[in-house]
């Protein structure tokens, strides 16, 4: 079953297909789930999700992710636990569970994870600048009170720059958990080839490995430290209608970290638009990628068949250099 599953993308629940995977069989789980923010949860419409392009009307008028109710991260926690359960299962003992998070939802994602049994032993960060503010001013619900013009003013004028609690969001976490391992750590990784993480692999300028990761260029000292090769203009593909595709640099980063060799599997139960097995490819690792959305399974499938005429597979000695100890 595994052998017919692997190098292919499923379409599919997650939480329907993960568990026809058998027991102590991955090495490494890299992805980014649907966040439950505004119509963004385990369902996962398209033609919901296809709305948020303008800005827009998901939440009435408000942009995705502003629209802030507590229940949403309960519905994640209870959602994520089961998911977390049978990637608890999947994975071989000492293997690697990382996933992307809103910031204001990390404390209930790992949560679930290690209420399902994982260690949770590291926080990595994605750091960048480029994103849009989402506070917004208060000015249209002052103009709806039952006040005159001049109070209307005055009261504009007193909040001045005040708005809704939400500065500029300029990083995502990624949790790094692990399921424990058998024995010691060296046991572990003799049996299963996972459990420890290869520091030959650098960051920045031939820096050691760092729960820090960046894929744009920020300033010198920061990309000294932290910064992965820099992701292709051309890697996205201007046909991909996905609204959160990660670099491919960072999931390289993490599959050279935490995979021993060319035998690894990596599985992605969110695989979006394939970015996770766009990353096992190039890093030379098998994958199994699920995804509930037809339209985005498509979109991965053509990604893949791009990559095997692209430049970056055919230089992907030269990439994968680029990490490697000099």
């Amino acid at each position: 079953m595994i052998e017919e599953m692997k190098n292919q993308i499923l379409c599919g629940d997650a939480l329907e297909i993960l568990p026809i995977i058998p027991n102590n069989s991955i090495d490494l789980v890299l992805t980014d789930p649907p966040y439950f923010l505004d119509k963004l949860d385990d369902k996962w419409d398209p033609e919901k999700v296809a709305t948020i392009t303008d800005y827009c009307n998901v939440v009435r008028s408000l942009p995705p992710g502003m629209k802030f109710d507590k229940e949403q991260g309960k519905r994640f926690y209870e959602w994520f636990y089961k998911v977390s359960m049978e990637v608890f299962r999947v994975l071989k003992p000492g293997g690697f569970f990382f996933s992307f998070s809103s910031p204001r939802l990390y404390h209930r994602l790992v949560s679930a994870a290690d209420d399902a049994g994982f260690l949770i032993r590291d926080c990595f960060i994605w750091l960048y600048t480029q994103n849009q503010p989402k506070a917004m001013s208060l000015n249209h619900f002052i103009d709806r009170m039952n006040l005159d013009g001049k109070s209307k003013e005055k009261i504009k004028s007193l909040l001045m720059g005040w708005k809704t609690p939400q500065v500029k969001s300029c990083f995502e976490p990624i949790m790094m958990a692990q399921k424990p391992c058998e024995g010691t750590f060296l046991e572990n990784m003799l049996k299963y080839k996972v459990g420890l993480v290869n520091t030959n692999i650098k960051i920045g300028e031939d820096m050691f490995p760092s729960n820090v990761v960046t894929s744009e260029n920020i300033t010198q000292e920061i990309d000294k430290y932290f910064l992965v090769p820099k992701p292709s203009l051309k890697e996205k593909g201007k046909y991909n209608k996905h609204k959160t595709v990660k670099p491919i640099s960072i999931c390289e980063y993490i599959i050279l970290l935490t995979t021993y060799d060319e035998n690894a599997l990596v599985l992605d139960p969110f695989i979006g638009s394939g970015t996770t097995a766009l990353a096992a490819k190039n890093t030379k690792r098998s994958f199994i990628g699920i995804e509930i959305n037809p339209e985005y399974v498509e979109i991965a499938k053509k990604r893949l068949r791009e990559l095997v005429t692209s430049t970056r597979d055919t230089s992907n000695e030269k990439m994968l250099a680029l990490f490697q100890e000099k």
